[in-house]
């Protein structure tokens, strides 16, 4: 039996990568500390995948099971002597304190075949940032033995799975579409719906410059309008155009940078604001806006092509409305909202834009976004 330890057995973890491996004839082992989840995972033995489309497809997961990694960290230690991937779906900032159990997993292997770690977060290179927390954890004996043994490879995920209303915990409601795309030069086990690809950085900016970058603008943008969903965001043709003319913004960067095919691109922009305006996923404005602090970041989806588009002498205004946008998001149930408003009252905009975007506020970038910010009013909720 081939074997997977999947670090989050949350909703992407199970309707996504780990429903991936169980259909590709793999024991799916989540690893959480969610123990009301894993308490289900062991006593359910499966759970349903449904599509966000019409028809509607139902897929059943089985051959699962789940461990607790703060209650038996040796059962997770176990389970990777076993495995042939470790994979996680757990959030880039948590990657950091799952990596000394994955080393002390790996230390322990004697089981000599290959293993393939594989972060699937919404981040770029976010596995070369996993393998750089394991190595940390490893001595240099234990280093040399891994050697030729584990492979760190990056990869880029692509699935929207909303906030779920499910008669069932365990069940997922996922949108049909789905893409992830693994960074490897040399072969590795087939998984159904993977794709390797030797220069992964092209697609990985593709994706989070076009559905991550688009996404949150989408929120943003419908949360300054007193939108509820998603959807219906995109059902207002103002928001609709700037939601386009931003991805637009995005593209002419991805366009001179990668090479990419600009007819081609231009349709991939348009089948992802199709995806987004799927009424079946009910997405909230709210669940997409979330963790704005980490969304502002440098390397993140609205500021970093935004610099990138500056530096090339390409238009970024509709990024820069975007980052303002971003800065009215005032959603007190996320604690990165709340804290975000804090430091904006306690230090002003033009601070936050400094500290958390790396944008001093002589930039140009940031005289854009301190215009617009200071220029828009919010809809109240």
């Amino acid at each position: 039996m081939k074997n997977v330890v999947h670090f989050g057995a949350g909703n992407i973890g199970r309707g996504f990568i780990g429903a991936l491996f169980a259909q590709s004839g793999y024991h799916v082992t989540f690893v959480d500390i969610a123990a009301d989840l894993i308490n289900l995972l062991n006593t359910e033995d499966a759970y349903y995948v449904r599509t966000a489309s019409e028809p509607q497809e139902t897929y059943q997961i089985t051959n699962i099971s789940g461990i607790n990694n703060q209650l038996d960290p040796e059962r997770v230690i176990a389970a990777i002597n076993e495995a042939e991937f470790v994979t996680t779906a757990i959030g880039p900032k948590v990657l950091p304190f799952i990596a000394p159990l994955i080393a002390r997993g790996i230390a322990a292997r004697t089981n000599t075949e290959k293993l393939y770690v594989i972060a699937c977060e919404n981040q770029i290179n976010a596995t070369d940032a996993l393998k750089t927390e394991v190595l940390k954890a490893l001595d240099q004996e234990q280093m040399e033995k891994i050697s030729g043994h584990v492979f760190f490879l990056n990869s880029a995920v692509d699935r929207i799975v909303p906030l779920q209303h499910n008669d069932e915990p365990l069940d997922v409601l996922v949108e049909d579409y789905h893409e992830w795309i693994v960074e490897s030069s040399e072969p590795i086990p087939p998984i159904q719906g993977m794709q390797t690809v030797p220069d992964l950085s092209p697609y990985i900016e593709r994706k989070l410059f076009t559905v991550n970058t688009g996404h949150a603008v989408t929120a943003y943008l419908g949360y300054l309008a007193g939108k509820q969903k998603i959807h219906q965001v995109l059902q207002d043709a103002a928001i609709a155009e700037q939601v386009k003319a931003t991805l637009e913004e995005t593209g002419a960067y991805l366009i001179q940078k990668h090479q990419f095919d600009p007819k081609v691109h231009e349709q991939y922009i348009e089948k992802i604001i199709h995806r987004f305006q799927n009424p079946k996923l009910n997405d909230d404005v709210t669940r997409v806006g979330r963790s704005p602090l980490r969304k502002l970041g440098a390397s993140d989806r609205l500021v970093k092509p935004a610099v990138e588009a500056y530096k090339l002498g390409l238009s970024y205004q509709h990024l820069a409305q975007a980052i303002a946008a971003c800065l009215h998001f005032d959603y007190q149930e996320d604690s990165e909202a709340a804290a975000l408003q804090k430091q904006l009252q306690e230090q002003g905009a033009a601070a936050v834009l400094k500290d958390v975007c790396g944008l001093p506020e002589d930039h140009p970038i940031a005289q854009a976004v301190l215009r617009a910010f200071s220029q828009m009013v919010k809809v109240e909720h």
